[in-house]
């Protein structure tokens, strides 16, 4: 018995093969997935995830920030900053300050500090890890490409 292929059969069939073999967003969250896995993992006996340690990073290097600016500069919905700060909060690793209005302020607590600083060796091991499994020229393309991407989002 043949097949008869519709015109719309074969266009639906013809789309399906362009996305999977092109799609850049399909690419990118296999990537994310990917390499974040490796992060979590490396992370998950300090009892830290990899966007935490994200958050406490730029917590870090910017003191008082809110996190409406933390969503702003990690391209993160307010709600997700809102939800992980509040458990960040509750492990004792963040300090909430009132400002002015509603906004907040977030800085690092001693112990949000010196879980930053016991990190490193683990999220050492994981940056090898991803390295080694994305190469040298994918782990450069990725760092250049993320580069100009978070510069063109910043100056928006």
């Amino acid at each position: 018995m043949t097949r008869t292929t519709t015109p719309r059969a074969r266009a639906h069939d013809q789309a399906a093969e362009i996305i999977a073999d092109e799609c850049l967003a399909v690419r990118i969250r296999l990537l994310n997935r990917t390499i974040t896995g490796i992060y979590d993992d490396a992370l998950r006996p300090l009892g830290l995830t990899t966007g935490q340690l994200n958050i406490l990073a730029v917590v870090a290097r910017q003191s008082d920030i809110s996190p409406g600016e933390i969503a702003q500069l990690l391209n993160m919905e307010k709600s997700t900053v809102s939800r992980t700060v509040e458990r960040m909060r509750s492990h004792g690793w963040l300090n909430v300050a009132a400002a002015s209005g509603r906004k907040q302020m977030l800085t690092l607590t001693g112990s949000g500090k010196r879980l930053l600083a016991d990190s490193l060796p683990a999220w050492k091991k994981a940056q090898a890890e991803a390295g080694a499994l994305l190469g040298q020229r994918g782990a450069t393309s990725i760092l250049s490409t993320g580069n100009t991407v978070w510069s063109r989002i910043r100056n928006t």
